[in-house]
């Protein structure tokens, strides 16, 4: 890590680390290479001094689980959520470039009616999903130390369908304003939240959304740049 990065992680404990949440075994093996092998889901691993990872699986309840089990056993100062993400309509995200989420936002956590011309998030019915409404600020300090990383800072959703239809693509970004969704961000930040941890959500995008047959998709090339942005991470 940079002095920078391994003071802001330190100012919970002397022997605080740093988590990285990922979703997927490629995402793993894109981190971690060999050592990949032996993560279970929910177990961190050490992958470098101050730094473990944790496979959580896919989706928001392995993501929220898994960080809430890891954050109850060991001392952590930061959690960043790491993997690859879907560019949505109208976003200056490309394939290959690294999003910096400012809000992760739970995307389709609400109310659909009108035969899908209306939606309403959790929130303004009166039951918040998370502690900014619908989504999770992401630290302040944190993102600013990890902003030289990124190529784009947006609102990053959290989706439980991901997008192959271009009109669900667009209600995503009507609904959140969202530059480009994913299926865990939100629910790491949340736990991480909710335990006292700062946390960021950073990610590659490894593809494009909307009808899914005109979807382009680099996911090797993302892969690859995930690993690339851990290691200038750790380092």
């Amino acid at each position: 890590m940079t002095p920078e990065l391994r003071q802001f992680v330190r100012k919970k404990a002397p022997d605080a680390k740093l988590l990285l949440v990922v979703a997927a075994p490629s995402e793993a093996r894109a981190v971690a290479g060999d050592r990949a092998s032996v993560l279970l889901p929910w177990a961190p691993i050490s992958i470098s001094d101050g730094v473990d990872l944790i496979l959580s699986g896919v989706g928001k309840a392995n993501a929220s689980g898994a960080t809430a089990a890891a954050l109850a056993r060991g001392v952590y100062g930061a959690v960043i959520n790491l993997g690859v993400c879907g560019t949505l309509p109208g976003s200056p995200a490309v394939i290959g470039d690294v999003v910096l989420a400012t809000r992760s936002v739970f995307a389709d956590e609400g109310v659909e009616s009108e035969a899908g011309a209306k939606w309403e998030p959790m929130a303004t019915l009166g039951f918040p999903t998370a502690i900014d409404g619908d989504g999770v600020v992401c630290d302040a300090e944190l993102m600013q130390l990890l902003r030289p990383h990124a190529a784009h800072a947006g609102v990053i959703a959290t989706v439980s369908t991901c997008s192959g239809t271009d009109a669900r693509a667009v209600a995503v970004v009507k609904r959140t304003v969202a530059v480009a969704e994913a299926m865990e961000g939100a629910a790491v930040l949340l736990a991480s939240a909710r335990l006292g941890v700062p946390g960021a959500e950073l990610r590659v995008v490894s593809n494009t959304t909307g009808e899914r047959g005109k979807q382009r998709w680099e996911l090797k090339r993302a892969l690859v740049i995930v690993g690339e942005l851990a290691r200038g991470i750790v380092a």
